[in-house]
């Protein structure tokens, strides 16, 4: 059984078409029967949207096999006074769900990502944390890959925030427990006695999806097609603990070893 990441493992962070075998790798998996959850820390787009490019672009697979943050933020976060940062598009969506957004008295900070934060948007962030807002982030992803540059992901800017300001924080996507668990849950719709132990995670980010996911009991494989341009960046310098259990270049390289 998988867990799939979505950007930087089905889809190119360059301009979001399918990478080399990634679609014939879902064929794969429904031809032979074999459950799957496609879970993305997708924020740009409606649920319903971002699904519906990727059946566009060749991904045949069905809704109820889908999972982004979005679709739990209403558990994590509450609708009001939120002030939130991230892209337009992003924040026109938290406004479409309902959220009311606040940058006098905010009582959460939702973080999402994109790539050019500010120094002010920083400072006035802080001075919500010493206020006592909550901070929450729409996943722990470590790099941001857009236009061919890596940016502080999500994960990298809550450990700063958390440092600046000692203001523990909470994570809506992935690699939470409460993400991770939700996705187990869908799967147990097929398999009601799946495991953590019986999932194989594939996805470009080795520190943020896999190391969540292998500490949880889950086999980890890290793909080179997205965020890291080869495992030597990255994989040596991780605890033995959280390194990968395998690593390949693309989804074709493991369509080949099934």
């Amino acid at each position: 059984m998988y867990f799939i990441d979505v950007q930087g493992t089905l889809i190119s962070d360059a301009d979001r078409t399918p990478i080399r075998g990634s679609i014939e790798f879902i064929d794969r998996l429904n031809e032979q029967k074999i459950p799957y959850m496609i879970i993305t820390n997708n924020t740009k787009k409606a649920s319903k949207d971002f699904y519906n490019y990727l059946q566009s672009i060749g991904f045949n697979f069905e809704f109820s096999s889908y999972l982004d943050p979005l679709m739990l933020l209403q558990k994590s976060v509450d609708k009001e006074k939120v002030a939130a940062y991230g892209t337009e598009e992003f924040l026109a969506e938290l406004v479409n769900m309902g959220y009311l957004l606040d940058y006098k008295h905010p009582k959460s900070v939702l973080i999402s990502i994109k790539a050019d934060y500010t120094s002010d948007e920083y400072a006035q962030i802080i001075d919500f944390l010493l206020a006592g807002a909550s901070l929450f982030g729409m996943h722990e992803t470590s790099i941001y890959a857009k236009n061919s540059k890596r940016y502080p992901g999500v994960g990298a800017i809550l450990k700063l925030l958390e440092f600046a300001t000692s203001t523990p924080y909470i994570v809506v996507g992935k690699p939470s427990r409460t993400f991770y668990d939700a996705s187990l849950e869908m799967i147990q719709k097929q398999v009601p006695h799946a495991k953590y132990s019986d999932i194989t995670i594939i996805s470009d980010d080795v520190k943020g999806d896999l190391g969540g996911a292998k500490e949880l009991g889950m086999e980890t494989i890290f793909v080179t097609s997205g965020k890291y341009k080869s495992a030597q960046e990255i994989v040596p310098f991780l605890e033995d603990a959280l390194k990968p259990d395998f690593i390949y270049g693309d989804m074709q390289d493991i369509l080949e070893t099934l």
